[in-house]
């Protein structure tokens, strides 16, 4: 037998009755507490408990209703969801997918672009390793829409052949439309050990690579480890690289720097050779932005997450459903 409801006793109706009504005050006409303190006649404490009351009892109810001509092209539950999942500060999910083509980044690109707007600061140092990512991101920037001290490059881009990989652009048109004071990075990407320590001997060589170790803001768009990516496409490494990282777990890379499947880094003869930030310190940046997508970089993207090397994403939709398919101790 079902035992009948219980009136509430007159106490508990007036303040029922007075959570409503601070709720109403709060929600709808937009008073802050100390606004709703002074017209109920209680502490400003009291009408913040009273605003938590209402919600907890259930007289509050909040939709969020997307307009239908964005409905599609917003993904406000993907992003939550990976925010959640990854421990990001940011998730931002766009409709279009990565073809994996120059062209391709142009979607992330714009989408990043808000990001690297709304976050930068007057005082701070963007640093950016080269690549096609970066380089929509640098098209996208709208000129003094936000304004930086400093931009720096974060990795080595000189070959022995003429790749481009448009550093140049990037670090001209990002300097030029933040306001800020350009820093190159005069370096190979890749050199034998001996002339790697010599060139972080370098006092302008060493400027560079100090400021960008200790950049407020990282963007960075990442690699596979195949020959479709754009390290082996412009001859910073070879066949037999591509076999020792695949021997060692390899999944991607940031700035020339790999990483497994979890993120940690890779131990291959590359290390000792390679003229750019560390992940460390990649890892240590306050605000780190990894603008990537298409099916080809899932698994980097994935071990890029789980390693803790972006709290911001910018991806395509794909991507990010996948990424949420994804065990989450990385086995697979």
């Amino acid at each position: 037998m079902t035992n009948p409801p219980v009136d509430p006793t007159p106490e508990q109706g007036s303040e029922l009755r007075l959570a409503l009504r601070a709720a109403t005050m709060y929600h709808l006409e937009g008073a802050t507490q100390a606004e709703i303190a002074a017209r109920l006649g209680v502490s400003r404490p009291t009408a913040g408990r009273l605003v938590a009351r209402a919600r907890a009892q259930g007289l509050v109810r909040i939709d969020i209703h997307v307009p239908p001509h964005l409905q599609g092209t917003v993904h406000a539950d993907i992003e939550r969801d990976l925010e959640e999942r990854f421990g990001l500060s940011e998730a931002l999910v766009v409709s279009d997918v990565t073809d994996g083509t120059p062209t391709g980044y142009g979607a992330l690109g714009r989408a990043a672009a808000t990001v690297v707007t709304r976050r930068l600061q007057p005082a701070h140092t963007l640093g950016f390793t080269w690549g096609p990512e970066t380089v929509a991101v640098a098209q996208a920037l709208p000129a003094r829409s936000a304004r930086c001290t400093q931009v720096v490059q974060l990795d080595g881009s000189m070959s022995s052949i003429g790749y481009q990989t448009g550093v140049d652009y990037t670090l001209g048109h990002c300097a030029e439309q933040l306001q800020a004071g350009p820093i190159r990075l005069n370096a190979p990407l890749y050199a034998d050990p001996a002339t790697v320590r010599a060139l972080e001997n370098d006092s302008v060589i060493s400027r560079a690579l100090d400021s960008g170790r200790d950049a407020d803001m990282m963007m960075f768009g990442l690699g596979p480890v195949s020959t479709s990516t754009t390290l082996f496409e412009g001859s910073f490494i070879d066949s037999a690289v591509l076999d020792e990282l695949h021997d060692l777990g390899a999944v991607g890379e940031i700035g020339g720097r790999f990483f497994d499947s979890n993120g940690a880094d890779v131990a291959s003869s590359l290390v000792a050779r390679t003229v750019s930030v560390g992940l460390d310190a990649i890892r240590r940046c306050a605000t780190t932005l990894l603008v990537s997508g298409g099916p080809k970089k899932h698994e980097a993207i994935l071990g890029a997450l789980r390693g803790g090397l972006a709290k911001v994403i910018v991806t395509d939709v794909e991507c990010a459903r996948w990424l949420l398919e994804q065990k989450e101790d990385g086995a697979k």
